[in-house]
């Protein structure tokens, strides 16, 4: 959310358990967050488990990325 701050387009990567939190965290900094979420737990995932649910997501993270989500949001 740091990037979205300065008017970078940025998507936060947050486990499914914390998704409720990155909507309140994103609203309490005035933004409307781009989120993007795998599934819960992913701490003990190996790199090969990460990579899969990257793959997942890839596809989510790019269209978040490229569709206006605001007044002023030119992306």
């Amino acid at each position: 959310m740091h990037f979205e701050i300065h008017g970078i387009p940025s998507v936060a990567i947050v486990s499914s358990e914390f998704e409720e939190a990155a909507a309140v965290q994103g609203k309490a900094l005035g933004l409307e967050a781009r989120c993007c979420f795998v599934q819960h737990p992913i701490q003990d995932r190996t790199d090969a488990e990460m990579r899969l649910l990257a793959d997942q997501i890839v596809d989510q993270v790019v269209a978040a990325l490229t569709k206006p989500i605001g007044p002023g949001d030119s992306t």
